[in-house]
């Protein structure tokens, strides 16, 4: 799966986690839409819409963090002595970590 940022569930949660200004785009009117997406980028968010973030925001905010990848297009990350399992994309693989880091008041 080719994902360029998180997915608006994705976002929602992370929105509750992360500092909004590590975001790097912007679902545009998130609630309104149905299936056209529009993504907007830095800087652009206003009212109503959703913070995401794509591949290099989620390893910036994820501490000494390691993008592993398999030979079959799998994808895990390693950070603070701990793995996530195997994703078939990035973003997944930093969305568990982080999850799984704010679980445990590490980040």
């Amino acid at each position: 799966m080719n994902k360029i940022c998180t997915s608006i569930k994705q976002s929602k949660k992370l929105a509750e986690i992360l500092p909004l200004e590590s975001a790097d785009m912007y679902y545009r009117d998130w609630k309104r839409m149905t299936k056209d997406i529009r993504i907007a980028h830095v800087g652009s968010g206003g009212i109503g819409d959703l913070p995401c973030w794509c591949l290099t925001a989620l390893l910036d905010v994820l501490p000494s963090s390691t993008l592993d990848s398999s030979n079959d297009h799998y994808y895990r990350l390693h950070c603070m002595e701990r793995f996530t399992k195997w994703h078939d994309n990035p973003i997944d693989a930093c969305y568990e970590m982080i999850l799984k880091l704010h679980e445990q008041k590490l980040l």
